[in-house]
């Protein structure tokens, strides 16, 4: 395992504190997010014109980037009291409308955390590459918002969830055993992880056609090939590349500061405290801002590696 150990930074007590979840704060976390996503498409339904689709385009990638760290929370059981509860919403709310399945990833992110930045991390390749050139990163960021990325991505996606390939949020392409799956086992593997996703984004385009507005989940559609994507690739250079020693666990995850706009895009559910998370994983992260004072306070960041925004990864990210 590559991790510090947390009773180095964190008391029995402190840690104990730091790791009860509280359900008043988990639902209200759930409920800006998604008061955030009908914003999205109400401005757009209001005011239509190109200046509010392009605002609702960007808000929505944020926010299907932060259905994906719910997902990624609900993977830690760290958000509600009631474990049922917290699979539910990470589910429903999280996984399913960006068409990913929690029971996924969740043993896949596993070997991330025990792993970090080591051979046998499957997040990896994403943090490969970097820093590079202006160019590049102009042609990577230009692929995110035209939708080359999603497209890839989604194709990766739906090979994945009919067995073609094994699960991979990190870029490696590898095929599945296939010599003992039945056509029934198939059926059964596209049922366990398309049903979810699938009849989630129709109830999503059934209320839009209740409301008169079908058209605006295309909005939706839209910001997972080219918003989301460009908020992905930036919150992931953030947390693990351009690090001084990807072997060293004080040195592979960075902690980085978000102001407000920042938070709609790169940074919601306090996920910028990236190494607090890799400290002591299973802390919910509505307690992350105060576990992040508490190992400040004690020196972690005398070691640990900490940014002041995300303009500042995107400069680190670019060759000189």
């Amino acid at each position: 395992m590559n991790i510090v150990p947390a009773h180095k930074y964190l008391t029995v007590e402190e840690r104990k504190m730091l790791m009860q979840k509280n359900d008043v704060k988990a639902f209200a976390g759930i409920l800006a997010h998604w008061l955030w996503i009908i914003f999205a498409f109400a401005i757009v339904h209001f005011y239509p014109n190109i200046f509010t689709i392009v605002i609702s385009l960007f808000i929505l990638g944020g926010k299907q980037l932060a259905c994906a760290i719910l997902m990624h929370d609900a993977s830690h059981n760290s958000i509600f009291k009631n474990q049922k509860l917290n699979q539910y919403i990470g589910q429903f709310f999280g996984a399913f409308p960006i068409l990913q399945n929690t029971n996924n990833y969740r043993g896949y992110h596993m070997t991330h955390h025990m792993n970090t930045g080591l051979e046998e991390d499957p997040d990896l390749l994403l943090t490969r590459g970097y820093p590079t050139s202006r160019k590049s990163m102009f042609r990577k960021i230009l692929r995110d918002l035209t939708g080359i990325t999603g497209i890839k991505v989604f194709i990766a996606f739906m090979l994945m969830n009919i067995g073609y390939l094994e699960y991979s949020l990190g870029g490696e392409v590898v095929k599945a055993n296939r010599k003992e799956r039945t056509w029934r086992r198939y059926f059964k593997l596209i049922y366990t992880n398309l049903a979810g996703p699938v009849v989630t984004n129709i109830v999503m385009f059934a209320i839009f056609y209740l409301l008169g507005n079908p058209w605006l989940y295309l909005l939706w559609v839209g910001a997972y090939f080219t918003t989301f994507q460009f908020s992905l690739r930036i919150r992931s250079m953030a947390e693990h590349c351009v690090v001084e020693d990807s072997k060293n666990p004080y040195k592979n995850t960075r902690t980085t500061y978000a102001n407000f706009f920042e938070k709609i895009l790169f940074a919601p559910y306090h996920v910028n405290y990236h190494s607090e998370h890799h400290l002591l994983m299973g802390v919910p992260s509505y307690n992350l801002p105060q576990m992040h004072k508490l190992i400040k306070e004690k020196g972690f960041y005398d070691k640990g590696v900490l940014e002041h925004n995300y303009w500042n990864i995107v400069k680190l990210a670019i060759k000189k």
